[in-house]
């Protein structure tokens, strides 16, 4: 196992600015997500990572080794890519043992290897058919397993699940959970899907225009924010503006427009302006201290939750009520309740 080191790492496409000095540790064994929009300079990282895009300017550490320049191939690192890239002329077992047979492995050792890499892909007994035989699932694992099986020092994973449905999503995600515990490999994976990375990830870093917005644990990135697109893009909030009236050891009074809110997670000076982030979950409908209040504009029943929107005097705000007993809340007067907790504090810029 080996870590992971970008040392102001940039990449320019002519006036375009890809990656835009880049310093991240990935550390050693870790299942590593680099996530964001589409544009945001993901791919682009993991593509310099993997040695296929030269550097415009920093450093790439495998550990202590410098391989900012070091080809593809010389790096030890497997890759899955986003379309698998599998030969359809060869079969399941072919494809795994290349890049053994290209670094000169013994057929012996190729037969061990190649079977103990279906094994751990739950491929084993599908091993003589070719590509097109095989569901999208499966290729997946084909290249999931074609990626391990010389035991490279780090795992490269551009999207690999963005082309399956969305029951095979859900199956293939515990899948590489498993596989890579197993095999304790410092994994980078690369996506626009928040649940994916959230579900999946030991660590994380948010992008945009090529730049760190925030990284950490997924729960530190979904629960603390650091600014409104972190927040907005790891997932479904409601931004109410206010000003920090007062300050004490358990947090802030924040004045809005809707009441005073008070929020335990707060290091805004007093005076300053600053938005609220709330998510729709972390909202109770009942009454009592830290409540907004407002009118049920709408509802949406979905069996095990209901999605309402309240009219505020803040503006809509979005609550998820988690088994609703009732189908609708149209048209009632409702106290929202927000834990001090869940109140985040975004300072605007």
């Amino acid at each position: 196992m080996l870590p992971i080191r970008l040392e102001k790492l940039r990449c320019d496409f002519g006036s375009t600015v890809a990656v835009d000095s880049v310093d991240l540790h990935i550390p050693a064994g870790s299942l590593y997500f680099m996530l964001g929009p589409s544009g945001c300079g993901k791919t682009t990282l993991l593509r310099m990572i993997a040695g296929f895009q030269e550097p415009t300017s920093g450093k790439i550490f495998f550990g202590d080794r410098d391989v900012t320049h070091m080809p593809p191939e010389k790096r030890n690192a497997g890759m899955v890519f986003q379309s698998y890239a599998l030969w359809p002329h060869l079969s399941v077992f072919d494809n795994v043992a290349f890049g053994l047979q290209v670094r000169g492995v013994s057929a012996a050792e190729q037969v061990r290897r190649v079977g103990a890499a279906l094994e751990m892909v739950r491929m084993g007994h599908l091993a003589p058919r070719k590509p097109n035989q095989l569901s999208g699932g499966q290729q997946q694992r084909v290249a999931l397993a074609r990626a391990i099986v010389f035991k490279p020092e780090v795992l490269l994973l551009d999207e690999p699940l963005s082309n399956l449905d969305a029951k095979l999503r859900l199956e293939m995600r515990a899948e590489i959970k498993r596989i890579c515990s197993e095999i304790h490999m410092t994994t980078v994976y690369v996506t626009h899907d928040q649940k994916e990375a959230l579900s999946l990830a030991d660590g994380m870093v948010v992008l945009r225009d090529g730049r760190i917005e925030q990284m950490g644990a997924p729960k530190q990135v979904y629960q603390q924010p650091s600014n409104s697109f972190v927040a907005e893009f790891m997932g479904e909030t409601n931004f109410i503006r206010g000003t920090v009236k007062s300050r004490n050891a358990n947090g802030c009074d924040i004045e809005t427009v809707a009441g005073m809110l008070h929020s335990s997670c707060c290091s805004a000076d007093v005076g300053a302006h600053v938005t609220l982030s709330i998510r729709p979950e972390s909202l109770q409908i009942t009454d009592g201290p830290n409540c907004i209040r407002g009118v049920c504009k709408s509802s949406l029943y979905l069996g095990e939750m209901s999605q309402h929107h309240i009219e505020t005097p803040a503006g809509i705000v979005k609550v998820f009520e988690l088994d609703p007993r009732e189908t609708t809340r149209a048209g009632q007067h409702l106290s929202l309740r927000a834990q001090p907790d869940t109140v985040v504090v975004l300072a605007e810029k």
